[in-house]
């Protein structure tokens, strides 16, 4: 039986040798100077992304950090160990980017400046819809990296899942993460229902509702990186979620709606969707509070 490969680990210093004498930096110590270096870069969350950024530049797992937390960094392991801190903490360059992945639910998923960096709030789109009725059709509209359509297929592997995107480039992404993942979902492209079939029993979106007003107050890390057409959406951040209910009465089969909104525009959302025939519209809070998610329902015509 051919053994698993061990993890890799860290040259161990002399526990009574001096880091001038020894050269390299240790574990404790890099990343104590990274979380530094990120938080006078104004970095939300330095601890988590220098732990992630050492852990990828030495190819383990960030439990490893704590158990060789005295071993010395090689020079090799430092030198990519810097880089990766350069494009965090001078260009503000998300995490998920510099790592190529970002997690969602059960899923790790490709990810690059082409789509936006999955958020945890949105996973409860998918939690919504793990509720529908068995094997309905699913359409997740504007899917980006395909997080959403692909983590409801993995956690129902029954539903007819599909995804759209008016890039192709996302759709790109999108198809190169299902692949990996083994996951079979359907991708088309579509700016928002326009060419879309009426075969589709639930309608997910995860739509751009950022004002304009609001649009450079963001972070860094949003309006350098990520891209503006996927967040921006007219002058009160709706003008996408208003095309779409537009569109819906020429989908008479959608028997749910749920539709991924900002803060206070949960009410808004509400009144545009049952005036296009929604007759049960509830918000669902996420983990925050924050009515995130307006769903509504309605019987198939």
């Amino acid at each position: 039986m051919r053994r698993a490969a061990a993890e890799p680990r860290l040259a161990r210093p002399r526990p009574d040798e001096p880091r001038s004498r020894r050269g390299n930096l240790t574990v404790r110590e890099a990343l104590g100077e990274a979380r530094a270096t990120l938080t006078s870069a104004g970095c939300e969350t330095p601890r988590l992304d220098a732990e992630l950024l050492l852990a990828d530049a030495l190819g383990v797992g960030r439990e490893r950090l704590v158990l060789d937390g005295e071993r010395a960094l090689a020079a090799g392991h430092s030198r990519a160990f810097r880089r990766l801190l350069r494009r965090r903490a001078a260009g503000r360059e998300p995490v998920a980017y510099i790592l190529g992945r970002r997690s969602f639910r059960r899923l790790v998923l490709e990810v690059d400046a082409r789509v936006l960096v999955p958020r945890p709030e949105t996973e409860l789109l998918v939690e919504l819809a793990l509720a529908l009725q068995p094997r309905a059709r699913v359409l997740d509209v504007g899917t980006g990296s395909g997080a959403v359509a692909l983590a409801l297929k993995d956690e129902r592997r029954d539903l007819r899942v599909s995804g759209s995107d008016i890039s192709p480039q996302a759709l790109e992404l999108a198809a190169a993460n299902g692949r990996r993942l083994g996951l079979d979902v359907s991708w088309l492209r579509a700016d928002l229902l326009r060419g879309v079939p009426d075969e589709f029993d639930a309608l997910l979106a995860n739509l751009p509702y950022v004002a304009e007003r609001d649009y450079a107050r963001l972070a860094p890390e949003i309006t350098r990186h990520e891209p503006c057409a996927a967040l921006s959406a007219g002058p009160d951040g709706l003008a996408s979620i208003r095309a779409l209910l537009a569109q819906m009465p020429a989908h008479r089969r959608v028997q749910m709606l749920a539709l991924e909104v900002g803060a206070g525009q949960a009410g808004s959302v509400a009144r545009m969707m049952a005036e296009v025939g929604f007759d049960d519209v509830r918000a669902e809070r996420d983990l925050a509070g924050v009515e995130r998610v307006i769903v509504g329902e309605r019987a198939r015509v």
